[in-house]
């Protein structure tokens, strides 16, 4: 039915009534570029390298105060550490928060769907109807599905809970840029940094086979580090400042582990995080393990680990199978070095059973990085992430075991066999050329 004063309105005033159509190619090209204007934000924060090259040294340790000290960390003794693998993880850390007394500081990038975030919301609750300080920061885009109730019942207990990042027009130039750390500190005195989502996928019940992930439980003198780790952020997203020793208590020896926490970022001169790896590729005596859910290393670190290789340092990676992991583009992106790895003699493993989301790195069987970073271009140029380097045999020792199982699990590629078609081939072209976003 036409309503006949709009259109006598319309046209005593010269006006249009129905909704003017543009062109495709127009709406195309506008979409074309916002979606440059996106990658030239992010482009604006990366480009961030620096050489590296093999290290004479008698053992890999000599270089441990270096590596620290270069990521502007410092080696801390003192620390007890605790290993805590796949689901347990959220077990471990709820029961710290039900015992915690004054403050409860989180930071994640992924908030999704299941028990789990239930179980995590309500232990928040919990300690904020305690009278404890709890404080949750949250990557905007990471935790978009992240049900709006659960965020209601925290904050109307008085827990403050806040996004890095909000997507919307006034931070275009930063959108690219997430907040991929995850950590927990409880009272100042037990820290965590761990590669768990919260979500189901994590979780025993979300299936038969959850994703495999890797959390350390720190207390001593290293939490002050990652504590400082999470102000980092939470600092400008809140515009508070929180002190006291409710937020840095004197922190007395709680164990014989020594460890250093590296933060990176997407602003600064060069990566942090990458500037670790490549020192730590370039120093391995013995041997290199590594666990990542994503594999995308530019050239410089393909030409380390074959190095590495060539004066007889065993290498070993281990990424999930392409029928579990949960981005193709990356799995085909990676696939473009596995050519040059291979011939370099480098073993490519592929776990099976399910999403293999640990990031692990261990050299030598005495350093150990366990926290947030993936080996893709992403995590090393562009999100903020935070991790936890370990100088311990013993922490080394249950990693390396980990890791044995982990293999019995997994299929290793055989270099003589490694012939993907040409249409596989054309698709992890394609899929490089996205890599500096990977």
């Amino acid at each position: 039915m036409v309503d006949h004063r709009e259109e006598s309105s319309s046209g005593r005033h010269g006006l249009l009534t129905r909704p003017v159509k543009v062109p495709r190619w127009v709406a195309a090209l506008v979409i074309l570029l916002i979606v440059a204007l996106f990658f030239v934000a992010g482009s604006l924060l990366q480009g961030r390298s620096a050489r590296v090259g093999p290290m004479e040294l008698v053992s890999f340790r000599d270089l441990l105060p270096s590596i620290a000290g270069v990521t502007q960390g410092r080696i801390v003794d003192g620390n007890s550490v605790e290993i805590i693998q796949d689901a347990e993880f959220f077990d471990r850390l709820i029961a710290d928060i039900d015992a915690a007394t004054e403050t409860v500081h989180f930071e994640t990038f992924v908030w999704w769907r299941g028990r789990v975030c239930r179980r995590l919301a309500d232990a928040f609750v919990r300690a904020a109807d305690r009278g404890v300080t709890v404080r949750v920061l949250l990557d905007a885009w990471g935790t978009r599905r992240m049900a709006e109730d659960l965020r209601g019942s925290m904050e109307e207990a008085g827990v403050s809970v806040l996004a890095y990042h909000p997507i919307r027009p006034g931070t275009i130039g930063v959108l690219n840029n997430r907040d991929h750390r995850k950590l927990a500190i409880v009272d100042g005195r037990i820290g965590y940094a761990f590669g768990h989502g919260t979500a189901e996928e994590w979780d025993r019940d979300g299936g038969s086979d959850p994703w495999q992930d890797t959390a350390v439980r720190v207390e001593g003198p290293l939490v002050t580090s990652l504590q400082t780790a999470f102000l980092d952020n939470w600092i400008p997203v809140s515009r508070e400042v929180p002190t006291g020793k409710a937020v840095f208590p004197e922190l007395e020896p709680m164990g014989s582990v020594r460890g250093h926490v590296v933060m990176s970022s997407g602003a600064g001169p060069f990566s942090l995080v990458k500037v670790l790896y490549k020192l730590a590729i370039a120093s391995a005596q013995e041997e290199i393990l590594i666990q990542t859910p994503y594999f995308v290393p530019d050239s410089a670190v393909v030409e380390l680990l074959v190095a590495a290789v060539d004066r007889g340092v065993r290498v070993r990676l281990m990424v999930p199978g392409p029928e579990v992991i949960d981005s193709r583009l990356v799995c085909h992106a990676s696939h473009t070095r596995y050519d040059d790895l291979l011939e370099g003699g480098i073993e490519i493993l592929e776990y099976r059973p399910s999403l293999l989301h640990k990031k692990i790195v261990v050299v030598d069987q005495i350093w150990s990085h366990v926290g947030s970073t993936n080996f893709d271009s992403r995590s090393l140029e562009i999100n903020d992430e935070v991790s936890v380097g370990l100088i311990d045999r013993g922490v080394a020792a249950v990693l390396i075991r980990e890791f044995e199982r982990d293999a019995r699990r997994s299929r290793r590629l055989d270099p003589r066999t490694w012939r993907p078609s040409w249409a596989h081939r054309l698709l992890d072209a394609s899929a490089a050329t996205l890599q500096e976003q990977l």
